[in-house]
């Protein structure tokens, strides 16, 4: 008889980014603050700003990447970047989009104010 293998139990990691490209280009917007934001408010273990090491977060310029150990649910991290863009008082310019599976993204709301202009 073989002997039993030991079972390595790694983990499984999710990657989602979050996207800011145009506010940041405009200067609305600070990738630092915002990864801060979602350090201290992230709840691990029912614990905000716990992160330990099943989270994991960066920032690549303009995005900010969260690595995670599953389960970690993509919306809350839709959740938490609204709750941090009305507390900086840009919600009502900026909104979250799903590009892809593992990425969101900050956009402007389009306004169309096409034949709208009074003389």
């Amino acid at each position: 008889m073989a002997p039993a293998k030991p079972k390595t139990s790694k983990k499984k990691q999710a990657k989602f980014v979050i996207d800011c490209w145009q506010p940041v280009e405009d200067s609305v917007l600070d990738v630092a603050t915002f990864e801060k934001f979602l350090r201290d408010s992230i709840k691990v273990g029912g614990k905000a700003g716990n992160l330990g090491d099943s989270v994991t977060l960066s920032v690549d310029k303009t995005k900010v990447v969260v690595a995670a150990e599953l389960p970690f649910a993509k919306r809350y991290l839709k959740y938490l970047t609204k709750k941090y863009l009305k507390k900086q008082q840009l919600r009502d310019y900026l909104h979250v989009i799903a590009t892809n599976k593992t990425t969101y993204e900050m956009r402007y709301f389009s306004i169309n104010s096409e034949g709208d202009d009074e003389a």
